[in-house]
């Protein structure tokens, strides 16, 4: 039995007492079946959008769905969709209905939804209602289109996409027929747009199970980014690499913190490697500068998927550094954190970590103790408040002035100050700072 929330219970039963059918319904339903807490519950029902506005005359309703038969009650100072039974339309450019159609069959409504684990519903006391076999699906761990995959996929070409998400998200594998359907009607993603590919692309890949997706499903993504299609196969004659490109990819991924932009920064970190590959005599692959490649081409891609400019900026910049080694000194990581700081070194290292964990096991365990012991001496960095920035710095440019100096000479002693202290070759003191610049500006 579920758990439903006092507040949808109330709605249920008002709905009920009206003489009309109310279920709790699909993303809600799903979640307390697989024992997690849904972020919010959604309830079906026989009644019309103007009908409930009759039922719920004494609360306040917002109707901006009611059209397509949603119509958001706030009971107890909770909204709650609610939602008429429907059948769709036809449906224009494989995304959305032209036209809904009010229905009293719950069934009908049902038959409708994307997969089995999103058409399951239950009562008010919490006793499910499955008429696809959606509880059994969960039960193995799978996903599955409701009725015809292909139709389903005709109808919304983002299930295709959501399909993939789920899989990942919840470690479950996408059952034959529909994985079929995927690939057969994968083109259809063209007619999506690409923020919603967008954001399904960066829950998928957040989630537990995203290398399975990843290498399971690769032509999928090819479909919506061909720049990765070189790297499937792409052998990398490397002792560093056991895996072809894409393989090592898509492992790097799962290796990693579950993080948005960490994830984006490892699916791109190595997307130049095939453009750059260069193969000695014996045949040994390497690969210079085939991070700065990664970067430009994961800037189209991003480009084009209207990523925002915080995001791309920010895996940009850690695909670009992914493959600077750090030598293990202090005044080394000291310098790497005044160009960023310490939350973007802790995040290099993430990616370092994902990247080393997806290699061979040749030098494995060195690099990885290599990475720690940056790590620890970061940490300690950090919280000795060391000076990094200019900012940090004991003088600023007004003491600059008052030792005779102006225009570019200024910014240029405090670049100076700052690089020596970051060093460690002079303490961050006013007055040795300034003895120091006045002994220079003579």
């Amino acid at each position: 039995m579920i758990s439903v929330p006092d507040y949808v219970v109330k709605a249920i039963g008002i709905l009920e007492a009206a003489g009309f059918e109310a279920y709790c319904v699909g993303g809600c339903v799903r979640d307390s079946l697989l024992g997690r807490e849904p972020n919010d519950w959604d309830v079906c029902t026989s009644a019309t959008p103007d009908e409930m506005k009759e039922v719920f005359a004494d609360f306040r309703t917002l109707d901006v769905g009611a059209k397509h038969g949603t119509v958001t009650v706030i009971v107890d100072r909770n909204p709650l969709e609610i939602t008429t039974y429907r059948t769709d339309g036809e449906y224009s450019s494989h995304r959305r209905p032209i036209s809904v159609s009010f229905i009293r069959d719950l069934s009908g409504d049902l038959s409708r939804r994307d997969f089995t684990i999103n058409a399951i519903c239950c009562d008010k006391k919490g006793a499910v209602t499955d008429m696809f076999g959606g509880t059994e699906d969960i039960e193995n761990m799978l996903i599955r289109c409701v009725g015809d995959p292909c139709d389903r996929f005709e109808e919304d070409a983002l299930r295709i996409m959501r399909a993939l998400r789920f899989s990942s998200v919840l470690g479950f594998d996408i059952e034959d027929s529909t994985a079929e359907a995927i690939f057969k009607k994968m083109h259809l993603l063209e007619y999506v747009s690409v923020e919603r590919i967008f954001s399904e692309l960066k829950k998928l890949l957040c989630g537990k199970d995203a290398t399975n997706v990843l290498l399971k499903f690769k032509d999928v993504f090819a479909s919506i980014m061909p720049e990765i299609t070189p790297c499937f196969g792409f052998d990398q004659h490397n002792v560093h690499h056991c895996y072809d490109v894409w393989e090592h990819i898509a492992r790097s991924v799962g290796c990693s913190r579950q993080d948005e932009r960490i994830r984006l920064a490892m699916l791109f970190h190595d997307i130049g490697k095939p453009a750059m590959a260069r193969f000695d005599e014996d045949g040994s692959g390497h690969f210079k500068g085939h991070q700065i490649k990664s970067a430009e081409m994961l800037t189209e891609i991003l480009d084009r998927f209207r990523s925002d400019n915080a995001t791309l900026r920010y895996v940009r910049e850690l695909v670009i550094e992914h493959d600077n080694r750090i030598p293990v000194a202090r005044k080394n990581i000291k310098r790497f954190m005044a160009k960023h700081d310490f939350d973007f070194f802790m995040d290099y290292l993430e990616v370092r970590r994902a990247d080393t964990m997806a290699q061979s096991d040749y030098m494995k365990e060195e690099k990885l103790s290599e990475l720690e012991q940056l790590a620890l001496i970061a940490v300690e960095v950090n919280n000795q408040n060391c000076c990094l920035k200019l900012t940090d710095l004991a003088v600023d440019g007004k003491d600059m002035i008052s030792l005779g100096m102006s225009g570019r000479q200024i910014g240029a002693m405090l670049q100076k100050l700052l690089d020596l202290v970051v060093d460690d070759k002079l303490e961050n003191d006013r007055t040795v700072l300034l003895e120091y610049a006045k002994e220079r500006f003579r």
